[in-house]
């Protein structure tokens, strides 16, 4: 209804206009007051009939609320949301979005990069604790004896399967008193092999080479290996293999394992047939009819599961000073022959070399031998330094190189015309150098530049005074 003027208001209430009367109450209340008949009167009895029967009504059903209508739903509400509105739009929807955030004030680079520190840790705090606790876990594993024991597992590190045997001589000197030099030679030789083993988790079996009287007529400290090598395998019941070294010997490079240096790839690492180097002359294979194929064969089986015995060869022949005896029923049988009184009784006369000269007799005349014995390159396991075997120079076969970083080196012999520490002392110091880490390699840089600069202010110096004092004199 539309009006033709304004409406104006009466004086006794309600308005001039139709229309825009309602019933108000007499009072000039401008709150309308709703008058109800008879028949509309609500009782307590009618009210509580009506709320019975809305009760009484079946729930509301959903007609999309099925397993794959809500799967549905969740995927839509995951994906990302477009905003196709219009630029102007889009700026000031992020301008509301922006206004409950905090930002911080202008106050320098140094307050903004602060601001945008925390606020990346806030973001990535999940990968920085990752972090943290995969820091912490290496630091325990290397700082504790966590790593060891991984190590020495076997069924983790396999070092449980090798035993170090070194020969010291901890009580004293072998028929005389030991000096300086060679209770410094000792404590670095056993340094050496306790810091290996304990990197890699081998066994360090120690043993007091000193003089025992075996017999009644003769000294046999050096028929003593056999039989250290037995104790050992019983005081070690699940060790593989046994590692013999002289007290001469220095580890120079501690981070080779015998595994990856050796015992991974057995059969590449070792020779079995003698005359690819053989200083003996000793004829191989044997002819005999009476023999089985194995021992006919100059390799054997060619199996390196057969392989029980692994010794290197010098100029002179097997050389005893390092070499590895493994577990078997052929070792027991090769040890108690090799340890048999008969054997020293017939030819401790003969043999120089006690236990090493017993070894090539058995090899030459026992055929049994040679099927399980398989020989390793001297500079794998037992380097010589210069001096020894040096009658005809110097041999890239047997002596230490530096620049092909050999495993060992042994003095051998050192104590016949050669300084025993002096050489000791020498790679010891040579082996830590090759070994540095890079820290270690950048100090010692910064000191040899000090030092070269010392030197030659030194001789500007000293070239300085020189020529003044010349011309002092001149004049």
């Amino acid at each position: 209804m539309s009006l033709s003027r304004s409406p104006s208001p009466k004086r006794g209430g309600g308005w001039a206009s139709p229309g825009l009367n309602a019933n108000f109450a007499q009072s000039r209340s401008s709150t309308p007051v709703t008058s109800y008949s008879q028949n509309h009167s609500v009782t307590w009895a009618s009210a509580q009939a009506r709320s019975h029967q809305v009760n009484g009504y079946p729930a509301y059903q959903d007609t999309g609320s099925g397993f794959l209508t809500k799967h549905m739903r969740n995927i839509s509400a995951s994906l990302p949301f477009f905003n196709n509105a219009p630029k102007d739009e889009r700026q000031a929807e992020k301008e509301k979005m922006n206004r409950a955030r905090w930002s911080p004030a202008r106050r320098g680079y140094l307050a903004n990069f602060k601001s945008m520190l925390g606020h990346h840790m806030q973001r990535s705090k999940s990968r920085f604790i990752l972090v943290l606790v995969l820091v912490l876990l290496i630091i325990c594993f290397y700082t504790t004896p966590l790593h060891y024991w991984y190590k020495k597992s076997s069924w983790l590190g396999g070092g449980s399967k090798f035993v170090v045997i070194l020969a010291a001589n901890m009580g004293g000197g072998v028929m005389e008193w030991k000096g300086p030099r060679e209770w410094a030679i000792e404590r670095d030789s056993v340094r050496n092999k306790k810091n290996y083993v304990h990197r890699w988790g081998y066994e360090l079996e120690i043993v007091d080479m000193s003089t025992k009287k075996r017999y009644a007529h003769e000294w046999r400290e050096s028929w003593e290996k056999v039989d250290t090598i037995r104790n050992a395998m019983r005081k070690y019941p699940h060790a593989e293999w046994f590692w013999w070294l002289d007290l001469n010997t220095f580890i120079m490079e501690p981070s080779y394992s015998l595994q990856q240096h050796i015992f991974n790839n057995l059969n590449d690492n070792v020779y079995r047939d003698i005359n690819d180097y053989n200083p003996l002359n000793i004829s191989h294979p044997l002819t005999g009819a009476h023999l089985d194929p194995e021992s006919l064969s100059p390799v054997g089986d060619g199996k390196a599961d057969s392989i029980n015995l692994i010794v290197p060869q010098d100029c002179g022949g097997f050389n005893l000073g390092s070499f590895f005896v493994k577990r078997s029923a052929w070792t027991d049988r090769l040890l108690d022959i090799w340890w048999d009184p008969v054997g020293y009784e017939q030819k401790h006369m003969e043999w120089e070399h006690k236990e090493q000269d017993a070894l090539e007799y058995m090899y030459t005349n026992q055929p049994w031998v040679r099927p399980h014995l398989a020989f390793i390159p001297q500079r794998k396991v037992n380097s010589f330094p210069p001096g020894a075997c040096g009658d005809n120079g110097e041999d890239m076969n047997i002596h230490y190189h530096e620049h092909d970083r050999d495993f060992v080196v042994n003095m051998a012999g050192c104590e016949w015309g050669r300084d025993c520490w002096g050489e000791m002392y020498n790679y010891r110091q040579l082996s830590n150098r090759l070994n540095r880490n890079n820290w270690e390699k950048f100090k010692d840089g910064v000191s040899g530049a000090f030092s070269f600069l010392k030197t030659k202010k030194k001789e500007i110096t000293g070239t300085e005074k020189d020529n003044e004092d010349k011309e002092k004199k001149e004049s």
